[in-house]
């Protein structure tokens, strides 16, 4: 009897599309945990004007806390990131 291959139900499910912000430009994602990396391409896939070089910091509640792109976030609909080049003294 030949096994078939099925996978995790996770993976079958449709994923959400979770709405962030990031420099005030809306980006959509598909998965709640992220890298800071997958974070930046996103969002230059879909037209914000940064670069992958960018450092990207999460605003939660006015307190920015810098995401490295190997660091894992939780997103949610509403997260919002802010993107500026590594000269940027702002």
């Amino acid at each position: 009897m030949e096994q078939q291959h099925t996978e995790p139900e996770a993976e079958r499910r449709p994923q959400p599309d979770i709405h962030i912000t990031i420099n005030g430009r809306p980006v959509t994602v598909h998965r709640h945990q992220l890298t800071g990396l997958e974070i930046k391409e996103a969002a230059i896939a879909q037209g914000v004007p940064i670069q992958i070089d960018f450092v990207l910091s999460e605003d939660r509640h006015g307190h920015p806390r810098i995401i490295g792109d190997h660091d894992v976030v939780t997103v949610h609909d509403g997260s919002k990131f802010l993107a500026v080049a590594p000269d940027d003294n702002s």
